[in-house]
C-alpha cells in the first residue's frame, strides 16, 4: 500500500471522528477547561515531576493530554495527522489558557517540521497501530529525544486487537502480517454516530516494539502489563474499579495495555 494512500484515509476518518469527539460525554471538554487533568496514573506515575521540562507529544488527537502537560507546568510541544484535530487544539489552548505549540503532520514526516530535542517524548493509547514501520516510529523518538531524555508510553496490549469488536473471536494476527483494513461505522465515544469509513492499521507485537527502541539508543527502564483499559472505549466493558474497565466476559484473563519509559543513552 501506497504511503500517501493510508494516511489519506485516516487522516479523513480522523477529521470525522474529532467534530463527534469534541463534543462527546467521552472526552468532556467542558469540565477540562474548568481544570481537569485527562491524564491517567499510569502514565503520570511514568512521567513525574513534568514541571518546565520540554516534552513532545506525538499523535495527540485535539490535545486534552499535550495541555494537561502544559497545565503540570511542562513546555508542551503536539503532533498530529488530522488537521481537523490541531485547529481544534489550538481553539482548546485559548479556552484553557494553556500554552502549547501544535503541528499537523504524519510522525514519519515530522522532521520536515521541527528541528530540536525534548526532554521527554510521549506518546499513549490507540497511536502505533496506525503505522506501518515501528523501527521508523523508533527512529523518530530517538531523533527527537535529548541525550538521557526520557520517552514514555503506555498504550493498548497487541493482544486486544486479535479479537473482533466483541471479543469473542480472535479475526487478525498478533504479529504484524500487513496492513488490516476496515469499514468503520461510528467512533468509540459514540458506536451510533453518523460517520463512516475505510481505515488502515498494522499489529504490532511487544517484542517488535521493544526491539524498535533497543535498535535506536533508547535503554528500556520500565515495561508493564495491565489487566484493565482506563478508558471504557470497547464493547462489553464494566468497570470493576472507578476508572478501571474490563470485558465483562472475560474478567482478568487478558492483558488489556502496556507501558514503558525508556531513555536515550
Amino acid at each position: 500500500m501506497e504511503e500517501q494512500d493510508y494516511l489519506k484515509k485516516n487522516r479523513a476518518s480522523w477529521n470525522k471522528r474529532t467534530n463527534v469527539h469534541i463534543s462527546s460525554d467521552f472526552y468532556d471538554v467542558a469540565s477540562f477547561i474548568a481544570g481537569r487533568n485527562s491524564l491517567h496514573a499510569i502514565e503520570l506515575k511514568l512521567l513525574g515531576n513534568v514541571g518546565g521540562k520540554s516534552i513532545l507529544h506525538l499523535q495527540c488527537h485535539f490535545g486534552q493530554d499535550t495541555l494537561s502537560l502544559a497545565r503540570m507546568g511542562a513546555l508542551v510541544t503536539g503532533v498530529d495527522l488530522s488537521d481537523n484535530a490541531i485547529q481544534h487544539a489550538e481553539v482548546l489552548a485559548i479556552k484553557t489558557g494553556l500554552k502549547g505549540d501544535f503541528i499537523c503532520c504524519d510522525v514519519y514526516s515530522l522532521p520536515q517540521f521541527l528541528h530540536r530535542q525534548f526532554d521527554i517524548v510521549f506518546t499513549s493509547y490507540g497511536t502505533i497501530g496506525w503505522l506501518p514501520d515501528i523501527d521508523k516510529w523508533a527512529k523518530i523518538v530517538s531523533q527527537f529525544l535529548k541525550p538521557e531524555g526520557k520517552f514514555v508510553f503506555a498504550d493498548f496490549h497487541p493482544v486486544l486487537w486479535m479479537f473482533d469488536t466483541k471479543m469473542e473471536h480472535i479475526v487478525h494476527n498478533y504479529f504484524n502480517a500487513g496492513p488490516i483494513l476496515e469499514n468503520e461505522n461510528g467512533t468509540y465515544t459514540d458506536r451510533h454516530a453518523a460517520i463512516s469509513g475505510e481505515t488502515v492499521g498494522w499489529n504490532h507485537p511487544t517484542s517488535e516494539v521493544l526491539t524498535g527502541l533497543l535498535s535506536n539508543g533508547l535503554r528500556l527502564d520500565v515495561f508493564e502489563e495491565f489487566d484493565y483499559s482506563p478508558y471504557n472505549c470497547f464493547e462489553n466493558m464494566v468497570e470493576f474499579e472507578p476508572g478501571k474497565f474490563r470485558f465483562k466476559h472475560l474478567e482478568n484473563k487478558l492483558p488489556l495495555m502496556f507501558s514503558l519509559m525508556a531513555t536515550k543513552i
